[in-house]
């Protein structure tokens, strides 16, 4: 299963607060964004259970940015969408939709945002919303995908374009 994770908000503090990985000197003098806590933990359990961890923003940061701040975590991405890749994948829809993860393939997205999750539900696509202080918030995600996985093999129907 491919899954995807928001930035802003979701797992770098931006408006919304949450506590972040410890900030070690290297990650300091890298210039890295911090990452909320659990976050390396988490990638681990994914990446050993087989899911595929794309990250999905719809940020201008440069994918190298993007890359270089998982990395001095210790976590290799296998796919970065930012704006740019988002408006390509998409064309001229990219402009309806603020996401669209089955464009990339994606099963299931992990969002803060409550309007990405109205999105999915109007254009077929399975939004996990993450709370800012969401208690618990790496067996909540767990504990979602395994439901989620259920469902999906019990009844496929991953949409295969963007409406028009």
């Amino acid at each position: 299963m491919t899954i995807s994770f928001d930035l802003d908000d979701t797992l770098i503090p931006g408006i919304k607060r949450f506590p972040t990985e410890s900030r070690t000197l290297l990650r300091r003098l890298s210039g890295a964004e911090p990452l909320r806590q659990g976050t390396i933990a988490l990638w681990k359990t994914l990446q050993r259970e087989g899911y595929r961890i794309v990250i999905y923003t719809t940020s201008l940061r440069c994918r190298r940015k993007i890359w270089w701040t998982f990395l001095v975590h210790g976590i290799l991405l296998h796919t970065i969408i930012n704006q740019k890749t988002h408006e390509h994948r998409l064309g001229q829809n990219s402009r309806l939709h603020s996401k669209y993860p089955p464009a990339s393939g994606i099963d299931v997205h992990i969002d803060d945002s409550e309007g990405v999750a109205r999105e999915g539900l109007r254009h077929g696509f399975r939004v996990i919303v993450l709370e800012e202080q969401q208690v618990g918030w790496q067996a909540y995600i767990l504990q979602a995908l395994q439901q989620r996985a259920v469902q999906a093999a019990m009844r496929p129907d991953r949409p295969a374009a963007p409406a028009q």
